[in-house]
């Protein structure tokens, strides 16, 4: 779990504020409701690359890289041309897995921030 999840990124970019990432990480989780319903392959390939765009930014800011990456190449698939029904697939696919990978570290972090009030002592795995 601790690839899924960079700490020092969260806590770079909340600047050690404990509250603040458990905030930035509830909104993140919300998101992602919204963002796996557009993550559909039989979409026309502007909206799930959107999608991917949206979930890359968001995911980089709180830590989840390998998110980040894999919908880095989402994004530029569905942007580059006419991604086969397949190529579609793999890619929406990676995403979604990814995307369950980083939430269920986050609501790890989450808690752990939570009942610690900070990031001393918080770990993955």
């Amino acid at each position: 779990m601790s690839l899924v999840v960079d700490l020092g990124q969260l806590e770079t970019m909340t600047g050690g504020d404990a509250a603040l990432a458990v905030e930035a990480l509830g909104i993140f989780r919300q998101s992602a409701e919204l963002w796996t319903k557009l993550l559909d392959a039989s979409a026309e390939p502007e909206q799930w690359a959107d999608a991917a765009h949206g979930i890359k930014g968001a995911a980089r800011s709180v830590g989840a890289m390998q998110l980040g990456d894999v919908c880095e190449v989402a994004e530029k698939l569905g942007r580059e041309g006419h991604p086969t029904a397949v190529e579609a697939g793999v890619a929406i696919s990676a995403v979604k897995d990814r995307l369950g990978e980083a939430l269920e570290a986050i609501a790890h972090v989450e808690h752990q921030l939570m009942m610690r009030r900070t990031f001393e002592g918080v770990r993955l795995g």
